[in-house]
């Protein structure tokens, strides 16, 4: 079977040869192979029959290898525009309630009051039928009927609340037309022909009179007792009873121009409405064509005012009177009418609730899409037959007509304001046909069909809307992946497009600053994220709401990378899932990794929504490496990030990390505040304890002083501090005494820089030697395409001698040897750079108070040193910040953007 964009660019058939023959086109002979020609194109187009398929047919499309395409799928019987459209919808519209209960409503409301009854509920048909042709007009509508409009226009989510609430009232309209069609049995059939009193009746007659002279009997003696004991009084007079208190009207001459809604307390304006508007709804019989017709909309008598109107003409009906040739033919017709009602609720209801199940939005309702192999709903049938007895069991219509109305309704609403939104949004894929539409009229038709929800009945509208906004819920939290080009898309995009646009490019007021961040990942050869816990502690910060981008690098051009790229892409969006890390991902080709990653730093993000804040991973393995790009790409990432004035988080032993999963206990999250920077490093630990994983953490702030600083005021003004910024956090300053560079430290910088050194040495004498063969290759193959050129042009060439003599080659490698020695015995007699040593010294005695005080703590915050402006310190760089972290499991480095992020005022 073709799928439902076969005609278009993604053709399916495989019959090429009729696409493409001759050289007429033969500029476009590469573009054949996947797009078709047009006369081919409008050959299928106006072929096109694709009405008779399911939702999943239409959404899905089968393999082109697969075995499925071998199976012919079995297609409904169409019934036709007359038997299938016009007949269910006449049946509907002239059901019951316009025989039997019009006249009623009339006499109870008056002429005026039940014309406007009339005008609301036509006006609100009227107007939903107006946006239905537009719907059904502006393309194919696949198979769903009103369900399918509903979803396709405004998504999952409003689709499967508003599907769901239409299954239901649907299955309970089946459970009205039951009782209805019982109550006209008992009440207008059986009771004329019920003769109790006769000769020839009934065999046992004699039961039967015993029974209604036991029932006269305690009529009578009730009768009797309220008649003795009771209180009497003049004629005229109004009479009150002991135990129930009445208040007479002040003025009781006008009641006789009052309607009889106004005066029975039985009946009201609103309880009418909800009566009467079912009589107007058979239209959505013609919007279910593929489903059988999923509804009759007609509304039954209510078995408190039945008895009433029929006894009202001598225990005939109103309208049976004006029948010819006999007043049975409007009883017999109702009965009938109302019979074959509850038919179509429940063939129709199973059907729309397995479309549902096939969409695949409800989870829990994917095993009613199965069926017999004919495509029958066996499953659902169960489900709605068990439904329908429970109204059925509820044995009153004045308890389900609202329900109905309410579903009814509701449905209108967001058929009215699907049109409404397509329009207003200016959907380019919203082209009706139908000439007589007006957004105005689905706005008006959407404003009419709420304000009679809450007429009818102001609770069952609320619960209605309550049902519609769990299911709504719902389906939004279990992710609802279908995309179907809805209203509701469009309107987020508008809305996005528009805040984006309102949204300043200049740097957002300090109380409006939150971490925006740009997850840096590392991936593994399979393309798998290296250090998912990243992701974890991304999402354990994301208490300031802000933006997440999520990006990383392959190696190579994209022309070469796209499968990788993609693979890459879906790897990740993986892992956030898994991590529950919301926000968006980007996977870049680059020539290098270098560069790749200073792409991201520079364009992620879109206007005003850019990232202030790069979150990545510490390189742990960088001394082991034998290549220093990975840390050469570190330093310069915090290079670019520093020039483009953001914060940088680097996150040391990741892995080591908790989960989203995990839940810590007491402890503690230490700052050692040494620069302040913006505040980043107070802002953080207050995120983190917003998270449920970090949540009974206590919050330590450390700041170090010198021999000339007051300890004691410092920590006073740090406590100050603290109070004005609302932050709740134990504060401690830490002394460091000015002593002596130690022995130590003098040697661990020697060992750095004698280190660095010598890689120095082997990275150029490996230079040397590469160099020294390319030099050599390029000779050879320089001498060789001149010797081809010669003996091209038939002269013969001389002999070609080599430049490298045996004892040239002799001295070269003497020479290298006693370079290699030199170089080894200024290592030993170097001395280092006092520069060095003095920041070794601050790392080697700063990480002894922070590992003293922190070593046992959840998380250290701890500032980032600058890298060094020359690059040729670089290696001496890491070296000093790894002797800064030795001895800690799992540290945060922090180095704000140079901007303010947290403030004192309101």
């Amino acid at each position: 079977m073709p799928k439902e964009s076969s005609p278009f660019i993604n053709n399916t058939d495989h019959d090429k040869g009729n696409l493409y023959d001759g050289k007429n086109m033969a500029l476009f002979e590469e573009e054949m192979d996947s797009n078709p020609m047009v006369s081919s194109l409008l050959n299928k187009l106006a072929n096109y029959t694709n009405l008779t398929q399911g939702v999943k047919e239409h959404e899905e499309a089968d393999d082109d290898e697969g075995p499925a395409r071998s199976k012919k799928p079995v297609k409904s019987p169409a019934l036709g525009t007359l038997i299938g459209v016009y007949l269910p919808c006449l049946q509907n519209i002239l059901g019951v309630i316009l025989f039997l209960r019009l006249t009623w409503i009339v006499g109870t409301a008056g002429i005026m009051e039940s014309l406007a009854i009339v005008v609301m509920t036509c006006s609100c048909t009227m107007l939903t039928a107006i946006s239905m042709s537009a719907i059904a007009t502006n393309g194919v509508v696949p198979a769903g009927g009103s369900y399918y409009m509903i979803s396709r226009s405004l998504g999952p989510e409003f689709g499967g609340a508003v599907g769901l609430c239409f299954y239901l009232g649907t299955t309970f309209a089946g459970s009205m037309y039951i009782l209805g069609t019982i109550e006209i049995l008992l009440v207008s059939i059986l009771c004329k022909d019920t003769v109790i009193f006769s000769t020839t009746s009934l065999p046992d007659k004699a039961d039967y009179n015993h029974s209604f002279l036991f029932d006269d009997s305690v009529w009578l003696i009730n009768t009797g007792s309220d008649n003795i004991w009771g209180d009497y009084g003049p004629n005229g007079m109004l009479v009150e009873n002991k135990h129930q208190v009445s208040e007479p009207a002040a003025d009781t001459s006008q009641d006789i121009y009052m309607p009889y809604v106004a005066n029975d307390i039985t009946t009201f304006f609103t309880l009418l409405v909800g009566i009467y508007f079912p009589s107007v709804t058979g239209m959505f019989t013609w919007t279910s064509t593929c489903i059988n017709r999923m509804k009759g909309n007609t509304f039954l008598v209510n078995t408190s005012v039945c008895p009433r109107f029929g006894d009202s003409v001598k225990g005939n009906l109103v309208i049976g009177i004006l029948a010819w040739p006999s007043p049975w033919v409007i009883v017999i017709g109702s009965f009938f009418s109302c019979c074959g009602a509850g038919l179509q609720s429940l063939t129709g209801a199973p059907r729309l609730l397995q479309a549902i199940a096939r969409d695949g939005i409800v989870p829990f309702l994917q095993v009613f899409g199965h069926g017999k192999a004919n495509g029958e709903p066996t499953w659902a049938l169960l489900l709605t037959g068990g439904i329908c007895e429970i109204g059925i069991l509820i044995a009153s219509l004045d308890a389900v007509a609202p329900i109905l109305s309410m579903f009814f309704l509701m449905c209108y609403l967001f058929v009215n304001l699907a049109c409404a939104l397509q329009t207003l949004l200016c959907t380019p894929n919203w082209r009706p046909r139908f000439k007589f539409y007006h957004w105005a009229l689905s706005f008006l038709g959407a404003s009419l069909c709420l304000s009679l929800m809450f007429i009818s009945s102001w609770y069952y509208a609320l619960v209605a809307m309550l049902i519609a906004g769990c299911i709504y819920k719902y389906i939004e939290y279990r992710g609802a992946e279908k995309e179907w080009g809805d209203g509701i898309r469009g309107l987020s995009l508008n809305a996005a497009r528009y805040a984006l646009i309102r949204l300043e490019e200049a740097p957002p007021h300090t109380k409006n600053w939150r971490p925006q961040m740009l997850v840096l990942l590392n991936l593994e050869s399979d393309h798998t994220v290296k250090h998912p816990r990243l992701l974890s502690f991304c999402t354990q910060l994301k208490a300031g709401k802000g933006l997440t981008i999520v990006g990383s690098v392959l190696q190579g051009t994209y022309m070469t990378k796209e499968v990788e790229v993609k693979e890459a892409e879906q790897n990740i969006k993986s892992s956030m899932t898994t991590e529950r890390t919301k926000g968006f991902c980007h996977v870049v080709a680059s020539s290098n990794l270098r560069d790749g990653f200073s792409h991201l730093i520079q364009t992620a993000g879109l206007g005003g929504m850019k990232h202030n804040t790069v979150l990545m991973a510490w390189p742990g393995t960088w001394k082991q490496s034998n290549d220093p790009v990975s840390w050469k790409n570190f330093i310069e990432t915090v290079r670019e990030t520093t020039a483009a004035n953001q914060a940088l988080l680097v996150a040391k032993n990741v892995d080591s990390f908790p989960t989203n999963a995990d839940r810590l206990g007491e402890g503690t999250i230490d700052v050692w505040w040494i620069v302040h920077d913006g505040g980043l490093l107070m802002l953080l630990p207050f995120l983190l304890r917003q998270h449920k994983v970090w949540r009974k953490c206590k919050m330590r702030i450390f700041t170090v002083a010198n021999m000339d600083d007051n300890s004691i005021q410092m920590k006073k003004d740090l406590q100050m501090f603290l109070y004005h910024l609302r932050l709740d956090a134990e504060v401690e300053v830490v002394e460091m005494h000015d002593s002596d560079i130690s022995a130590f430290t003098y040697e661990k910088t020697l060992v750095m820089e004698q280190r660095s050194q010598m890689l120095k040495q082997l990275q150029l004498s490996r230079t040397e030697r590469e160099r020294e063969i390319q030099s050599i290759t390029d000779t050879s193959r320089s001498s060789i395409r001149r010797k081809n050129q010669t003996g091209a042009s038939g002269s013969e060439s001389d002999p070609i001698h080599m430049t490298w003599t045996k004892d040239k080659l002799l001295s070269e490698r003497n020479r290298n040897r006693s370079e290699a020695n030199m170089g080894v015995r200024d290592l030993f007699n170097m001395k280092p750079n006092q520069s060095n040593v003095r920041r070794m010294h601050t790392a080697v005695k700063l990480n002894e108070v922070v590992v003293n005080r922190s070593q046992g703590t959840h998380l250290v915050l701890l500032n980032m040193p600058g890298p060094p402006k020359n690059r040729g310190g670089d290696e001496n760089y890491m070296e000093f910040l790894e002797v800064l972290l030795e001895g800690l499991n799992r540290v945060l480095l922090v180095r704000g953007g140079g901007r303010e992020v947290i403030t004192i005022y309101s």
